[in-house]
């Protein structure tokens, strides 16, 4: 299957389940470059004779349907230029929203999420940085009860974290068939050093607890990382 279409289904699948699978949408949108996310978008419309922001803002009834429609409508400027006084001063409205306001009405904020949906992902590093500097936290440590923004800054600035959880979560020995799922799309739509660095710290977990073919894909899949 084509990447496209293969990220194409895994968003019409997440739609369908709902909520507790929003994250996929986000992973998908925040670990894509925006070419990735653009022909994914395509292939959506082409599969399903409508647009991904047609059918999030249809299906999705909670507070976050507005971030997710920007989100996976972003086309992120991918350079690395990154001006640090506008980072400083995001990173001062991002603390403002969280400390201010209702943790639960974040993603209904205009100005974050167009901060978080608008701006080039070494943009967001640096206010990853500068947030730090401000709090004396990180900013994800200040979303812990927004799980979704949390997966969201993950995901864009520190990716390594995001995908520690996924493979730490599918190699409990309780791992449940969700976070097995979890994994095997990540090790299967994720290229570069970064997946590869992840799994190698992994890679005894990997040898002692998993069995059977689902072994055999993972090997399998990071053998070809390598």
């Amino acid at each position: 299957m084509h990447p496209w279409e293969r990220d194409a289904r895994f968003l019409k699948k997440a739609l369908k389940k709902g909520p507790p699978q929003y994250n996929v949408i986000v992973e998908i949108a925040c670990t894509r470059s925006s070419d990735q996310l653009l022909g994914a978008r395509k292939a959506y419309h082409s599969l399903f004779n409508r647009s991904i922001e047609e059918d999030l803002a249809f299906h999705i009834k909670g507070s976050e349907r507005k971030l997710l429609v920007a989100l996976v409508s972003a086309y992120r400027y991918e350079g690395s230029k990154v001006k640090e006084d506008t980072a400083r001063s995001e990173a001062k409205a991002l603390l403002n929203a969280i400390n201010n306001g209702d943790k639960r009405k974040i993603v209904e904020d205009d100005e974050v999420v167009t901060i978080l949906t608008a701006r080039s992902k070494p943009h967001l590093k640096e206010v990853y940085e500068q947030y730090k500097k401000l709090s004396n936290k990180t900013i994800t440590e200040d979303l812990e009860v927004e799980l979704l923004l949390k997966e969201m800054m993950e995901c864009l600035c520190t990716p390594q974290t995001y995908f520690t959880k996924i493979f730490d979560a599918a190699l409990r020995d309780n791992a449940n068939e969700g976070a097995k799922k979890a994994l095997t799309r990540l090790v299967a739509t994720q290229k570069g050093g970064e997946i590869k660095e992840v799994a190698t710290k992994f890679e005894e977990q990997i040898e002692e607890r998993v069995k059977g073919a689902y072994k055999d894909v993972l090997v399998g899949v990071l053998a070809k990382e390598g």
